[in-house]
């Protein structure tokens, strides 16, 4: 054998030799590689010979790609710190070990200790706390003040007043809070003429009853109640024609009020009650006709006179009578002598609600000076009992009669278009009061709106305090509310008022400062805290301060 063949049989020698089927060591490593190679570089086996092997591959010249190291040893071993918890058997052994037992039974026993703490807790206070006082039955007439128009043709201030006009001054009287509007007497009267006469007829002058059921509608849906007036004979110079017609008329009233209470009216006025033979009998039957109607329908009764027994006579006839008469307007003006007047008259009608006016139609001008105005507005909004107002009385519209001639109805001011002569300035008219915060007319709806919302001023109890002869104060208080502190000057000087002592039960004592509400004057500065024990007051002054219950 030739050199040449030994050296180039070398290499291959070895493989010939080997039988058919079989690789050579290198070409087994070469196909486990592209077997790693193919797999994902996740599953590659990566130990320390396949390592070397590469290492070996690469120094010989080869290139092998997609190799991946993994620490197998490694993520086993965090697999294996892993906590897999408690099987359920190892967990009903650990909670039925006598410890978990008395942790479970002393968290038990704290519950229920706890739970019985606060209830005891709150069973002491409850039996502790001061009861609260039963609410007495309110009816819309105890919840604001009453407003009575009986000439439309004044108070529209035209030639001709009637019902669509009078539907135009609704959002007016809302703006008072006014509760009920007291209207008329609006139905057909012939002068003195009892035939003449129809109850259940309105007056062609004022409208149709149609327009007045449209005026209805429209007032209930501003919340103001209607009362017509039935006065039979309001033209005439007796209201109740003559003595021997009375039987003839009473009958006319109760066919009327049936008429009326089914047209949807919600109550009734009837005035100079004192020239009707038989009142107090008469008025009893009307007001069971009404209450059978319903229990929220309203009898109002008007008389002239002051005198305390003829009124007490006409209230006992029903304690649901409500009765305008000149019982504050009997004496002269001071504070000594109103004092005297309303406690009397509290005192005498006991129980019965009362109604406060000055006279049974007129005008509060007719009666107070006009530096007493406010005064008296304070006073009728604050007294236990219903306000009853003319209209003008918000703004302190004077009488328009002149001397020498009978008394006629006064024109409302609206604004100056309805001024009757130049002597009357703009301020007195409504559109002139309107814009200004101080005058009497934003003084009457904030008054209004006071009494409407606060229960001591709606139904609370009254206490009189002892004050010099031109003071009259007097404190409203109802259970555990606000309390309300009137003091009221009289007089025509400067006066001090020494409240901090008084007979006050218990539950009405008064603090040694109250808060100022408002004042008749616009001087003073409302929000104040002033000491009771010196409370000045200047001439004419009415001061209404509130101060909290205290137990």
């Amino acid at each position: 054998m030739s050199l040449e063949r030994q050296v180039g049989a070398g290499p291959a020698g070895p493989e010939s030799t080997r039988p058919a089927g079989t690789m050579s060591q290198d070409t087994e490593v070469d196909m486990k590689e592209v077997e790693l190679n193919e797999l994902e570089p996740e599953k590659q086996p990566m130990n320390a010979a396949s390592e070397a092997a590469v290492a070996m591959a690469v120094a010989g010249g080869a290139e092998k790609n997609g190799l991946v190291k993994i620490k197998v040893a490694e993520d086993e071993a965090e697999a294996a710190a892993k906590f897999t918890g408690l099987s359920k058997e190892e967990l009903l052994k650990v909670a039925g070990s006598p410890g978990w037992v008395r942790t479970r039974w002393a968290l038990l026993l704290l519950f229920w200790l706890g739970w019985i703490g606060m209830l005891a807790g709150a069973v002491v206070i409850i039996v502790r706390a001061p009861r609260c006082r039963e609410l007495p039955v309110q009816r819309w007439w105890h919840k604001g003040a009453l407003y009575r128009v009986g000439d439309l043709q004044a108070f529209q201030a035209r030639d001709s007043g009637d019902l669509a006009g009078l539907k135009g001054h609704l959002d007016y009287l809302s703006t008072l809070k006014v509760k009920g509007l007291v209207l008329g007497p609006i139905h057909k009267n012939q002068e003195d003429d009892v035939a003449g006469t129809n109850l259940q007829e309105i007056n062609p002058a004022v409208g149709s009853k149609e327009e007045f059921d449209s005026f209805l509608q429209s007032a209930k849906k501003k919340s103001i109640r209607v009362i017509l007036d039935l006065t039979p004979n309001y033209l005439g110079q007796n209201s109740w024609f003559l003595p021997t017609q009375v039987d003839l008329v009473a009958t006319k009233v109760k066919d009327a009020l049936n008429f009326w209470l089914q047209a949807g009216v919600d109550g009734f006025q009837v005035r100079d009650v004192g020239n009707l033979t038989n009142a107090a009998l008469h008025l009893a039957e009307w007001r069971n006709i009404t209450k059978s109607f319903s229990e929220d329908r309203l009898l109002i009764a008007g008389t002239e006179s002051s005198d305390l027994h003829q009124i007490l006579s006409l209230l006992e006839s029903t304690k649901d009578l409500l009765l305008t008469s000149s019982y504050l307007s009997a004496s002269g003006v001071s504070g000594e002598n109103m004092k005297f007047l309303v406690t009397q008259y509290l005192n005498a009608t006991d129980s019965h609600w009362c109604s406060w006016s000055l006279s049974q139609a007129g005008l509060l001008t007719s009666f107070v000076p006009a530096q007493l105005l406010r005064l008296y507005q304070l006073l009728l909004f604050t007294l236990p009992g219903t306000p009853v107002f003319s209209y003008g009385d918000e703004i302190g519209l004077q009488a328009a009669a002149l001397p020498g001639e009978p008394a006629k109805a006064p024109v409302m001011l609206w604004d100056e278009s309805s001024l009757p002569s130049a002597s009357v300035s703009a301020n007195m008219t409504v559109k002139g009061q309107n814009e200004d915060s101080g005058s009497l007319l934003s003084l009457f709806r904030r008054l209004s709106d006071q009494r409407g919302k606060e229960r001591s001023l709606l139904h609370g109890d009254f206490h009189a305090l002892s004050t010099g002869s031109n003071l009259f104060s007097y404190v409203r208080h109802w259970d555990q509310n606000e309390r309300f502190l009137v003091v009221l000057n009289f007089g025509d000087e400067s006066l001090s008022a020494r409240l901090g002592a008084s007979s006050l039960p218990a539950g009405a004592s008064l603090p040694a400062r109250a808060d100022l509400l408002l004042s008749t004057h616009p001087g003073r500065e409302e929000g104040t805290s002033l000491a009771l024990e010196h409370l000045n007051l200047e001439p004419h002054e009415g001061l209404l301060l509130h101060f909290p219950y205290v137990a």
